[in-house]
């Protein structure tokens, strides 16, 4: 809970509630996401990083397979190895299968494809509506589009 986590920090002070929070990741995680490990010199963004990631997950309905498997797609989406790596890591860890990661990769290879032509057609269509020579919309010039 929120209260208890701040009473904690404030009992403690965010140096030792930064060193707590990195060995209870480590416990439940199998390690520490580098990220994490930068940010150990600044403990007061530490310590806010994490607590923001806790709201996150106790305010959701998703199960933790479900959202390291999320976890794992956005990853994939966006390309970061060092994040995809890591999440791989701690699902399989959590006894998620080769499969259901290969399956989260796949539809995230699916939205970026979709995502890339859904942006490229459309850009397509607006260019269709604007005379390629003059750039205007209605050309009496070209007549062509």
């Amino acid at each position: 809970m929120l209260e208890d986590e701040l009473k904690g920090i404030l009992e403690k002070g965010v140096e030792r509630s930064a060193e707590d929070m990195i060995k209870t990741i480590e416990e439940i995680y199998g390690e520490v996401p580098y990220i994490f490990h930068f940010m150990k010199d600044s403990p007061e963004l530490l310590v806010t990083k994490i607590l923001h990631n806790n709201a996150i997950v106790r305010n959701s309905k998703l199960d933790m397979k479900t959202i390291e498997l999320i976890s794992i797609a956005v990853s994939a989406a966006i390309r970061c190895s060092h994040c995809l790596e890591m999440h791989i890591r701690v699902a399989s860890r959590m006894g998620i299968s080769d499969e259901e990661i290969a399956a989260a990769m796949f539809l995230a290879a699916n939205l970026v494809n979709a995502s890339v032509l859904a942006t490229a057609t459309r850009e397509l269509d607006e260019e269709r509506e604007v005379c390629r020579a003059c750039q205007v919309g209605t050309c009496e010039v070209h007549e062509k589009k």
